[in-house]
């Protein structure tokens, strides 16, 4: 089977290379600048197969296939670095300010007619007085537990303990 992308270094870039390897770099430049190295194809280069690459550096063939291709597509420059995700990083939806919120209607006074808040009526409230968009359940569950905050004891802090001196 015939090689799909072929690296050829010139004289400049195996030099370019050499340097990194002997400089400060991080690792995964290093082995990359390494990998490309052992699969030069050209005059200077020992034109290693991808899978001896592969075992040579402790990654999968997938990997240095992926990095000839970046190699012979988009340059010397790209295929050291790190690919740039196309999509943008996770939004946070529900950040320390709604916790603060949601927290202290956990332990404000009940609506009329109700014993207790419970995690549904929790969540109905956050919407309604747009603390968020649209909140479950579950996450108010899950903000609660993370805060340890139990909302059928009476320690949710609008409640003295029994027993406890008044000040």
């Amino acid at each position: 089977m015939k090689p799909r992308y072929r690296v050829t270094l010139t004289e400049q870039e195996r030099q370019e290379l050499e340097t990194l390897k002997t400089g400060r770099t991080s690792a995964k430049r290093f082995l990359y600048a390494r990998a490309l190295l052992l699969c030069d194809a050209g005059p200077q280069g020992p034109a290693w197969k991808v899978a001896d690459v592969a075992e040579a550096m402790g990654v999968t063939p997938r990997t240095i296939e992926h990095l000839k291709k970046r190699f012979v597509e988009e340059g010397l420059a790209a295929a050291l670095e790190r690919k740039q995700s196309d999509k943008p990083g996770h939004q946070v939806t529900f950040d320390g300010a709604f916790e603060a919120r949601l927290i202290a209607l956990a332990c404000s006074e009940t609506p009329e007619g109700r014993r207790r808040w419970t995690v549904r009526l929790l969540a109905e409230k956050a919407v309604e007085l747009h603390l968020a968009p649209k909140v479950s359940h579950m996450t108010v569950q899950r903000l609660l537990k993370k805060t340890n905050l139990n909302l059928i004891s009476g320690s949710t802090g609008k409640f003295r303990r029994r027993g406890a001196p008044r000040s």
